[in-house]
């Protein structure tokens, strides 16, 4: 094959090289693409399974049909965490409003009736009470009490 020789290369070198150039360039610019995308594509598939206390509950203190179908699956919700019994703890209650005081450890403190215990794969630092937070974990529905505190609950997320 004659090769036409331009510089100190030929064209069929400048030209696999200008196209290995290219598929760099490329991959590069998809790599960017799907690195931007990818978070709000995330979003979007966490925006359906986003459940409100409100969601939690129909008429009186029956559960709600899309909480029953939710049951069993993870979910993410947004609340505050109430003030723990102790520095870390492998449970902590998320409420849908900020409480300053522990109801375990105040006789004159309420529980508000739309709670939720969140149990903890592992141990976790309390956060401050006025800081809203987000938790996402498999939505637990019916009365149970918890063997070790006594604490029952109807509404838990297993994390």
């Amino acid at each position: 094959m004659e090769r036409l020789i331009l510089g100190s290369m030929s064209v069929r070198d400048r030209f696999t090289t200008s196209a290995n150039e290219m598929e760099t360039l490329l991959t590069r610019r998809l790599f960017i693409g799907i690195g931007g995308i990818a978070p709000f594509a995330a979003r979007q598939a966490h925006a359906a399974d986003r459940v409100k206390f409100a969601d939690l509950w129909s008429e009186g203190a029956e559960f709600s049909d899309r909480a029953k179908s939710l049951a069993g699956q993870t979910v993410e919700m947004r609340g505050y965490m109430a003030p723990p019994l102790k520095p870390e703890a492998d449970f902590y209650v998320l409420t849908s409003t900020p409480m300053a005081t522990c109801p375990f450890c105040d006789s004159e403190a309420v529980w508000p009736q739309d709670i939720v215990l969140v149990m903890l794969a592992r141990p976790l630092r309390p956060q401050a009470y006025s800081r809203p937070l987000t938790v996402s974990g498999i939505l637990d529905i019916g009365t149970q009490t918890d063997e070790k505190t006594g604490f029952v609950s109807r509404v838990r997320l297993w994390t």
